[in-house]
């Protein structure tokens, strides 16, 4: 990580938007080989992986409860595409079964780490627990103090 950090990006120490993002490096790197008449099938392959980090941090971001859970159903729904996505490849022989086995692999821990985010917020929305706004104090001071 880097040394630009705050309230919004706290999302890059879920270890789940981490291996989300690793999942995305490992799909790029399996389909970078795919011939010209699959570019479409390996773009949205791609696509369906990338929307998953993307809708963790668009969901952290939101700082509502609601909001954060719809964004995180939504990755989970984008994971599920994907690994149909990965099931057609394996069954079509366009990806090796090592291949599918590591993302299916990287693909079920992603699932599971949602599913359990998801239980973890939904207790904290019945017991009352969430917190969905902070105070910022702005002046010229605070901000001239931030790195560029």
């Amino acid at each position: 990580m880097d040394d630009r950090r705050n309230v919004n990006r706290g999302y890059r120490q879920l270890t789940v938007w981490q291996d989300a993002v690793t999942y995305y490096v490992l799909t790029c790197d399996i389909v970078k080989i795919f011939s010209y008449e699959l570019r479409r099938v390996a773009s949205q392959q791609i696509a369906c992986v990338d929307s998953v980090h993307r809708n963790i941090a668009e969901g952290y971001c939101r700082r509502t409860l609601n909001e954060y859970l719809q964004f995180l159903n939504i990755a989970l729904g984008s994971i599920g595409e994907s690994v149909s996505g990965w099931h057609a490849l394996l069954s079509a022989q366009q990806v090796s079964q090592a291949d599918f086995d590591r993302a299916d692999a990287l693909a079920y821990k992603i699932e599971n780490g949602l599913i359990r985010l998801i239980e973890s917020l939904q207790k904290k929305r019945l017991s009352g627990e969430w917190e969905d706004s902070f105070i910022l104090r702005e002046s010229n001071e605070t901000y001239s103090g931030i790195s560029q």
